[in-house]
Order: structure tokens, then C-alpha cells, then sequence
């Protein structure tokens, strides 16, 4: 017998069947009763911007979810993307699991890597071991840029993480009109285009109902576990013009009335107290009166925007919930809804039209951006909305996303479980973290968490179950302590006091100014009571640090992004000598991290192809798409070079002559002649056929969308081809020289702070 049967097999063998006795294995099977889990977490929602939570935002089958459940106003998240996933999943603090910052970076330390650990099994993981059927949609952002490629590795993808079908995007944002999309673990196109209607949020949502209808069809008794993370709220802010226009006008009177207005309407909800106090406006946010009229006009159509991408939301969530009705599994279905972090500032002061993020990409001057104002929320721009709507977002609450302030790390969180929760309606002030969702999961459905998980020791869970709120109104909260830390911000808060301070980067720690706030008294953070109470600050700073030693939180690193990684080593996956560089043409894309950097350098681009006729045509590379790119190809029997830098700013060169049929090896060239600025020249059969210059070569390729080879992406570098272009005759390979290759590291690590 080999090794196999010793271990599994229980009956018996002898030399025929008549004389030995079968055995069939049972699979693991959850407990009877055992309800259905579903997580479905919004991105960069601030903690008014639900109808349920004070906004005037017609969010209603969220808002039903709230009736039928427990609203909870003292949950906190870590203030951005990736680590507050990363504990989510894992129920272990972000820093401990592997992830302190955004998903793909790492500086060489354990808490730095950029996925998570391998000694935090996910929830996903847990579950599917106890008989259950696990389906992921949406963002994920927890595997690193460089292995978003068709070479994985996929053991950080979410099939290599426990989740058994997986339909969403990887990176950490997307265009809601033309995203970046995989499924398991390939690329897939969108199922149909923008001008037909397609939209995110909605492709998401019919997965989401596809799969766990195909579940309940095989296997009607199994329960299932399903992780709905959708691209929403997160920048860019687009959604179907019926829904922008259901909020026309309604802005207009501008963020510090709608501030003041939801902050009213919290009281009456009871969703803060009424003693709560509204703090100033944060730094760098102007009064509304002091604006211009365009400025009113464009600040208000950034909200209009942003209020129609919630409530189209809304409407296919309640799609979902409806879903789940008609087959019977709502009431024993464990929902939880939360946000991610806090409303997000990085709009800037004028909020965006080309570039979702402030600073990421080329300057937009305001004229541009009034310019465009029909465009915002359509698939022809990229916006974000003004740090003073990110404010009215976060009400009554100081600071934004990336803050370890109330603003950037207290967040909306809904349960609905009609099997189990009496109290439906009702709001609890307990204070949580996003480490405690995995231990309710697992104290509701009976589970242990392993000790080891396949051969590796766990570390233990973090959280702490809230299971206990479903009854318990206004007890205390079981959880002691809970320590802060984003981007050097920290915080702690330990039975019912938080201290808190705000990080300049490249500035000793010990300048920081903390603050000191009674945090069971002063709902907003209003109060600093930090010179009045040294030895209680002083404690809790002390206690900070030794929570910061104990979850691996150490070192400390408060650097700018530029000095942050000039220590990074091994981050690109190309060597830093290699200049030369061979691609084949593939429908699955390089990620970014892997794109050539061509960034104000020389370079050339060879490509071996050959034509039918003249009529072939298409993409040869191409880096980017409507929100900033560049793309070699053919049109109109001419080699073209485009860059696309900005709204306002385009580069072209077109060959003089056309180009023959038949073998071909094309090329393009592009040589510095000064800072920012170059020639471009293009060449067929080793012959001159066009010349061009072109400047602003900084950004000649930033950008966060894949590299593709034979095809553009989901959108086209140059709007006289429609996407993907694919090159109709036969390309054989491309080949980059780049002149004193070096990687970019620090551009690709803010651009990843942008996309979390």
C-alpha cells in the first residue's frame, strides 16, 4: 500500500474486493446551520457620505441594511487601502501581517512587503478549509505590482489565497468605464464597452449574483463566503449621467452648509452624539463665500459627480441583497458593509479632471478643469473631487484618508444578520477595529482559527469579536488597546483616551506634536487635552511604542517617499544593468512595475513584423491610454508615434512616406537634447521616414496603466484609433534599448499612494 492510503484510506484491502471493505472519505462540512458570510467594503467612503449615516445622498438598500441591522459609529479602519484589507482578511494588525503600506513596495523590513504574510491565513483561506464555498469580486491590492504579470507568481493573487473564483481588478484603482480586469487568475476583456453602457460597478454585481448562483446550484446546502470589494467611491468618480443630474444644482450652496446640514442631521439620526462638537474646517480648505462663481460652479459639479458614483452604487448593492432574497439565503446571511478608510483628499484644493490624483501626472490649471466641466463623472475624464467635499465627507471629523485622525480612520460599518441580530435599527458606540471582523466571522460560525495553516505556524488573531454588541447596547467595549500608524501619522487609543500626532515627513519623531483627546467624551477629537494631562499623554505615548514593537511596527519610517526609497533594492524586476530588452506580443499586459522605464532617457524601439497588404495595420506597443500615454503603430499605412502628456498637451510624429508590405522591421528613436525635451525619429528598413521633437519627457510613460505589446489597453493613447487596435499582420517581437536604464522607483511608489 503506498503512503497515501496509510494516512486517509479506512476501510480495508485485501486481494479482491469480495474480501476488503471500501471506505469513502467525507468532505469537511461547516455546521448545520452555518450561515452564508458576505463582506462588501466601499473605498474611500468617509464616515457622513451614507444617507444612514448623514448625508442628503440617496443611498436607500444601504440605508435598509441599517434598519434591518446595527449601525456601529466607533469602528475604525488603518486610514488607507492595502493594510486595512490586509486586516480585514487576516484579523491580524496590518504591520504584523506584512502590509504598512500600500501593496507592491518593499523596503526590507517584515512589515514592508507588500502582500501578506504566509503566518496570517485570510478569512478566504479559513473558511474554504471548513466546507465553504469562497468567491471574490472587486479590488484586491494585496499582491505587488511586479507580479501582476502572466509569470505570476499567482500565490498572492486572491486563488492563491483561498478564494476559489475571483472576478475584479488587482491594482488599487481603476476606471469604472474601462478597467483593468482579470478573472481566476488571467486577463479578461469587459464584456461590453462604455458607449454600451458598461460600468464597473454594475459588471461586479452580476458576477457577484453569477457565482453565487452557480454555487447555490451544485451545492444548495453548502454555505459560501463572498468578498464584494467594489472600485467605489474610490477616484475616478464616474457614473451614468442619469445619476449625475439627480443631484444638478443641489450643491451649489457648497461644503460648509452641506457640512453643517449633515453634522444636524447626525444629531437626529443619533448616529454621533448630540454633545458632539463640529471642529473648524481643516487646514487649506477655503469658506465657500470666499470662492469665485467658476470655482463654485466646478466644486459643485465635483460633488454632483461623486454623489451620483454612491448612489448608483447603492443601486447595485440593493440588485445584490435582492438577489439573495429571492433564493431564500438573506436572513441567514452574515452581511457586513464598511469603508476602507476616510473620505480622500488627494483632489488637492480644485479637485481633477485628467489625473484622479493631485500631482500624479501632468499640472492641470483650473481653466482646464472648468473647460471640462460636462465631461466630469463620463468616460472621458479621470476626476477626483476638492479636498473640501473630502472634509464635508468626513463630518464632524478632523482630517482625511492616510490621517490616523478621526477623519482618516473612523468609518462606516454596517451589520445585517436577521437570524441573529434582535435590535434591527439600532446604533452601537463600541469601540473597533478592522482586525475584529475576522474573529466575529469565526465566534458566529463556530470556528477556531489554526494554529498552523498549511505547515506554517500562525500567528495568533488580533481582533476582537464584536459579536457581543448584537445584544449588549452600552456596555464597554472589550477591546482594550488599539495602536495607529500610517505613513509615519501615529496613534493609540487604550480604554476609552487616544493620543494622536500628525508627521511631517523627513523631520525627527521627536518633533512630532501629540495630541490628547478623552475619546469616550469628545466624539470629534475637539478637545486636546494634552497640557493638561502630561502623565496621562505620556502613558499613552509610551504605550504606543511598545504596541508598535510588539506587532513589528519598527522601524519607524517617517521619511518622504524620495528618501524612502532610495534604499529600496530589488524592488524593479529588471536588473539595473540590463539595457536591452526583448517583448512578444501577448493580450496580458506588463504591469507598470514591469514596463520599460523610458522616462527622459534615450531609447529605441525595434520591432519585427510583417505585413499582408497595406490595409494591416494596429498597435505595436503602446503605454497608457486616455489619461496619459504613449503608443507606436500603424494607421493609414503610415508608423506613427504618439504621447499623450496631457489634456492640452499631445506629441505626434507621422512618417513621411508609407510603409511596404511584406517583411518589415520598423523602429523608433528617441535621442535628449536637453533636459525634458528630445527628437524622435522614426525609421523602416533601417531608413529615416519622419522626425519629430518632443518635450516633457518626465512623465513620457507614467502612468499606473499596463504595458502592452501587439495592442493598446482598455483605453487608446490617441483618440484616432478605438481600442485595443490590435496589430492585424504578424508581429514577431519588440525590442527596447534603453540608454542608462534605471528604475524610477520613487515615481512608481507615489503613484501607488494615489492608486490605494
Amino acid at each position: 500500500m503506498g503512503k497515501w492510503a496509510k494516512e486517509s484510506f479506512q476501510g480495508a484491502i485485501g486481494a479482491t474486493v469480495e474480501d476488503s471493505i471500501p471506505f469513502w472519505p467525507k468532505p469537511e462540512q461547516p455546521k448545520e446551520g452555518s450561515p452564508n458570510v458576505v463582506v462588501i467594503l466601499l473605498d474611500d467612503l468617509g464616515f457622513a457620505q451614507l444617507g444612514c449615516y448623514g448625508s442628503d445622498i440617496a443611498t436607500p438598500n444601504i440605508d435598509a441594511l441599517a434598519s434591518g441591522g446595527l449601525r456601529y459609529n466607533n469602528f475604525h479602519t488603518t486610514a488607507v487601502c492595502s493594510p486595512t484589507r490586509a486586516a480585514l482578511l487576516s484579523g491580524r494588525n496590518p504591520h504584523a501581517a506584512g502590509v504598512s503600506f500600500v501593496s507592491g513596495f518593499d523596503i526590507g523590513y517584515p512589515h514592508t512587503r507588500g502582500k501578506v504574510s504566509k503566518e496570517t491565513a485570510l478569512l478566504s483561506e479559513i473558511l474554504v478549509d471548513n466546507g465553504y464555498s469562497t468567491l471574490g469580486v472587486g479590488k484586491w491590492h494585496l499582491a505587488p505590482a511586479s507580479e501582476h504579470s502572466a509569470a505570476g507568481p499567482f500565490d498572492n493573487w486572491p486563488l492563491g489565497r483561498g478564494f476559489e473564483r475571483y472576478y475584479g481588478f488587482l491594482e488599487g484603482a481603476t476606471n469604472q468605464w474601462n478597467p483593468d480586469l482579470v478573472e481566476d487568475n488571467r486577463p479578461v476583456p469587459q464584456p461590453k464597452t462604455a458607449e454600451e453602457g458598461y460600468h464597473l460597478t454594475e459588471d461586479l454585481t452580476d458576477k457577484a449574483i453569477q457565482y453565487i448562483r452557480d454555487q447555490k446550484s451544485a451545492a444548495p446546502d453548502k454555505p459560501f463566503f463572498a468578498y464584494i470589494a467594489y472600485g467605489a467611491t474610490h477616484a475616478p468618480h464616474h457614473a451614468p449621467q442619469e445619476y449625475i443630474d439627480r443631484y444638478k444644482g443641489k450643491y451649489d450652496k457648497g461644503w460648509d452648509i452641506v457640512r453643517d446640514e449633515w453634522f444636524a442631521r447626525q444629531k437626529e439620526l443619533g448616529v454621533i452624539p448630540a454633545d458632539a462638537v463640529l471642529p473648524p474646517r481643516n487646514p487649506g480648505v477655503k469658506a465657500w463665500e470666499d470662492l469665485s462663481e467658476d470655482e463654485r460652479r466646478l466644486f459643485a459639479r465635483q460633488q454632483e459627480a461623486f454623489a451620483g458614483f454612491l448612489e448608483h452604487t447603492d443601486y447595485h448593492i440593493g440588485r445584490f441583497v435582492d438577489f439573495l432574497r429571492e433564493i431564500g439565503q438573506l436572513d441567514n446571511t452574515l452581511l457586513v458593509l464598511l469603508s476602507d478608510n476616510g473620505a480622500c483628499a488627494m483632489g488637492g484644493q480644485e479637485g481633477t479632471a485628467q489625473s484622479w490624483a493631485e500631482g500624479f501626472g501632468p499640472k492641470e490649471t483650473f481653466e482646464e478643469k472648468l473647460a471640462r466641466i460636462d465631461e466630469i463623472g463620463s468616460p472621458l475624464a479621470n476626476n477626483h473631487y476638492a479636498s473640501g467635499w473630502a472634509q464635508a465627507g468626513n463630518t464632524p471629523l478632523k482630517w482625511y484618508k492616510s490621517f490616523v485622525h478621526a477623519g482618516g480612520v473612523r468609518d462606516p460599518l454596517i451589520i445585517h444578520y436577521p437570524n441573529r441580530i434582535k435590535d434591527a435599527g439600532e446604533v452601537r458606540g463600541q469601540f473597533h477595529y478592522v482586525t475584529d471582523i475576522v474573529p466575529t466571522v469565526l465566534e458566529l460560525l463556530g470556528i477556531e482559527a489554526p494554529e498552523t495553516y498549511k505547515g506554517v505556524p500562525q500567528q495568533p488573531v488580533h481582533g476582537t469579536s464584536l459579536a457581543y454588541t448584537f445584544e449588549e447596547k452600552k456596555g464597554p467595549s472589550r477591546k482594550r488597546t488599539q495602536y495607529f500608524e500610517m505613513i509615519g501619522n501615529r496613534g493609540i487609543w487604550h480604554r476609552g483616551w487616544k493620543a494622536v500626532a500628525v508627521h511631517k515627513p523627513d523631520t525627527p519623531f521627536s518633533e512630532d506634536q501629540w495630541e490628547l483627546y478623552h475619546a469616550d467624551e469628545d466624539f470629534t477629537e475637539a478637545n486636546d487635552l494634552a497640557a493638561e494631562q502630561p502623565e496621562k499623554l505620556r502613558e499613552l505615548v509610551d504605550l504606543w511604542w511598545a504596541e508598535a514593537g510588539r506587532n513589528g511596527a519598527l522601524p519607524l519610517d517617517g521619511r518622504s517617499m524620495l528618501n524612502k526609497v532610495r534604499s529600496v533594492r530589488g524592488a524593479h524586476p529588471i536588473p539595473l544593468e540590463a539595457k536591452t530588452r526583448v517583448f512578444y506580443p501577448t493580450s496580458f499586459g506588463l504591469p507598470f512595475a514591469q514596463a520599460p522605464d523610458v522616462r527622459n532617457k534615450p531609447f529605441e524601439i525595434k520591432a519585427e513584423l510583417s505585413r499582408g497588404d497595406a490595409s494591416d495595420e494596429g498597435v505595436i506597443v503602446a503605454h497608457g491610454g486616455r489619461f496619459g500615454g504613449y503608443a507606436l503603430f500603424i494607421q493609414d499605412n503610415k508608423l506613427q508615434f504618439y504621447f499623450n502628456h496631457s489634456y492640452r498637451i499631445r506629441h505626434s510624429i507621422v512618417s513621411d512616406s508609407e510603409l511596404p508590405a511584406g517583411p518589415l522591421v520598423v523602429g523608433f528613436r528617441f535621442a535628449k537634447t536637453g533636459e525634458l525635451k528630445g527628437v524622435g525619429t522614426l525609421y523602416a528598413n533601417g531608413k529615416k521616414i519622419g522626425e519629430g521633437t518632443i518635450g516633457h519627457t518626465d512623465l513620457l510613460g507614467f502612468t499606473q496603466d499596463a504595458f502592452f505589446v501587439g495592442e493598446n489597453g482598455p483605453t487608446p493613447v490617441s483618440e484616432s484609433y478605438a481600442a485595443p487596435f490590435r496589430f492585424e499582420g504578424t508581429l514577431k517581437a519588440v525590442t527596447y534599448t534603453l540608454g542608462g536604464y534605471t528604475p524610477d522607483i520613487e515615481s512608481q511608489l507615489a503613484l501607488e499612494l494615489a492608486t490605494e
